[in-house]
């Protein structure tokens, strides 16, 4: 449990009349509010100096102050009773959050050769208190709230885990640690648990936090191995093993500060160890609402599975266009090695941004989507030669079908033709380029400077030159083409994302033409892979970097409320992630 900041404040009342005798430096008046001005600044030593047994004293209100977690605050007004038998009152009290609790004391001045002292018991500090026993808060929070996906079903939960340490002393263990844990989690190895002892001096380190389910397939293993403690604990953990995602990194947090806001709590007075021997006072945690998510459990597990299966970096982000709910963002164990690659990896989209630079075509009427436009197998513009895929040539098309085709001399020519921001200006709108503030999540766009040389404008027409784009950003593009303005993602309900862009329309007509465009890449284009998925349009992209000899693969699409962006880092070509987008899809569409 952590403790919270308390704030003790104490009001002493002394009953009766001073007596002049007292009216001197060091008279009992001032040495109650010296004692109690040292409570308040949270100053053992000064508070138990002022007692006459400031070594018991010392250990007591120590103890309360550690118990209770943080420095106290106090207020006195003193008064004296006669000058035989000096009396007092404490009042104090704990401010707790919002609220507080408060208890009376009494004390006893006392004359001693060094001057007035508080006669020393414990009582001093609460009524029930006695020799040998501490304060100890807690905070009593709605632990069980879960947080929840789109359909109310749970996501996280509240769940037992079993830490597993290893001490430093018998770090000769660590191979035998690691076989034991293979079954469970093979990226645990004598190295990495090696690894956890480097730069520090701690007597142990956790190796791994354990579900019971795990736990017990590998208890038996690790009874033998020397060193190994085990502590039982409480987490936040998904609600099955293999449903994880970036997405829910950051959930935590926001669970965190829900139970927090609600959060009841409890002074009790302990035993020497730890037991409680009487309630002080205590708060009920007020009702904690369920934190609820946009992500959808089915459709999260089944992106999952679907990168699961390919042994390259690859990842899928999926945004429902109608609410920009963010409903999956998954990744295999090769990109996770990068970090949330999916949410802020940038990368060059190849000629999936070709939608882009479609748009912004059409939107300036420099071309419609009955033109027909040259698609020849290389063609060189404004000094920069471009090829098609293998060179291929068809002549004199349809712009659908050049869209279809994934025609990059017809591209990089409308691109040519547009001015210099043009793809800066529709890329935002489509929400590239855009920066957004989503509770939960750190998140990336994307990249489209404005294009000064022609060559640039033909680069990034097709996706490449200083063009950048995140699993995420183009899955947001996807959902922005299909509502037909700018999509706000968010993640967590009642959480509003905010950004440095508004949202903007993108054009009717351009919305059409562009779905149709989609619609014929799956239908008859560099997509057929992908035509038994009722309704399924998208864009193709393969992407060059470095040397070009593994090509990023890419597949964004709409299909109904659901729009979608995969990745195949290095793939080759598109193949691959229209491989993992089919096997994304399909289960769904049944």
């Amino acid at each position: 449990m952590r403790r919270w900041l308390v704030i003790l404040s104490v009001l002493a009342v002394l009953v009766g009349t001073l007596s002049g005798c007292f009216l001197t430096k060091d008279s009992p008046e001032d040495t109650l509010r010296s004692f109690a001005e040292a409570l308040q600044r949270g100053d053992v030593d000064a508070a138990a100096g002022l007692t006459d047994n400031p070594a018991a004293a010392r250990t007591t209100i120590k103890s309360i102050f550690e118990g209770m977690g943080s420095t106290p605050k106090l207020s006195v007004t003193p008064d004296l009773v006669d000058d035989k038998k000096v009396t007092g009152t404490l009042d104090h009290q704990w401010q707790i959050r919002n609220g507080n609790t408060a208890y009376q004391t009494s004390v006893i001045l006392t004359e001693t050769d060094s001057g007035w002292r508080v006669r020393w018991q414990p009582s001093v500090m609460h009524r029930q208190l006695r020799d040998g026993q501490s304060f100890s808060y807690s905070d009593d929070r709605a632990y069980r709230t879960p947080v929840l996906d789109t359909n109310a079903r749970p996501l996280m939960t509240w769940q037992a885990v079993t830490l597993i340490d290893l001490e430093r002393a018998q770090l000769a263990s660590a191979g035998q640690l690691a076989r034991a844990l293979r079954p469970i989690e093979p990226s645990i190895t004598t190295a990495t648990i090696r690894k956890l002892f480097d730069g520090n001096k701690a007597p142990s380190q956790t190796v791994i936090r354990l579900r019971d389910s795990d736990l017990e397939r590998v208890q038996r293993s690790l009874r033998s191995i020397a060193g190994i403690t085990t502590t039982e604990q409480g987490a936040l953990l998904s609600a099955t093993k293999a449903l994880h995602s970036p997405a829910m990194a950051g959930l935590e947090d926001i669970w965190r500060s829900a139970i927090d806001a609600t959060a009841g709590w409890s002074i009790q007075i302990v035993d020497k160890d730890g037991a409680p021997t009487h309630l002080v006072d205590s708060a009920q945690p007020g009702e904690t609402s369920p934190v609820r998510t946009s992500l959808d459990r089915d459709i999260q597990a089944q992106a999952q599975r679907a990168v699961d299966r390919e042994r390259r970096p690859a990842m899928i982000v999926a945004i429902t266009p109608s609410t920009g709910g963010i409903v999956a963002v998954a990744q295999n164990d090769a990109a996770d090695r990068s970090g949330a690659v999916s949410l802020t990896g940038l990368y060059p989209p190849g000629s999936t941004f070709k939608t882009i630079t479609t748009a912004a075509a059409l939107a300036s009427g420099g071309v419609q989507p009955t033109s027909q436009v040259p698609c020849p197998g290389r063609t060189t513009i404004e000094g920069r030669t471009i090829p098609n895929e293998d060179e291929f040539d068809l002549g004199t098309v349809p712009l659908p079908t050049a869209f279809s085709r994934s025609c990059n001399t017809s591209m990089g020519a409308l691109a040519n033709k547009l001015p210099a921001d043009a793809l800066t200006s529709m890329a935002r709108r489509f929400g590239i380029g855009a920066d957004y503030t989503v509770p939960g999540l750190t998140t990336v766009t994307g990249s489209v400077p404005n294009a000064d040389t022609p060559a640039l404008r033909v680069e990034n027409g097709i996706g490449q030159g200083t063009v950048t784009v995140s699993p995420f950003g183009l899955a947001l593009a996807e959902a922005s083409l299909a509502r037909g303005e700018t999509v706000t993602p968010t993640l967590v309900e009642g959480r509003g994302t905010t950004g440095d862009t508004e949202p903007q329309p993108i054009p009717d007509d351009v919305v059409r033409a562009l779905r149709s465009m989609m619609r014929d890449t799956v239908t008859r284009g560099t997509a057929t892979a992908l035509q038994d998925i009722p309704g399924l349009g998208g864009k193709t992209g393969t992407a060059e970097y470095g040397d070009n000899k593994n090509p990023h693969g890419w597949f964004a699409g709409i299909v109904g409320d659901l729009a979608f962006a995969t990745l195949v880092v290095g793939g080759g070509s598109s193949a691959p992630a229209v491989q993992v987008s089919g096997e994304f899809l399909r289960p769904l569409s049944n």
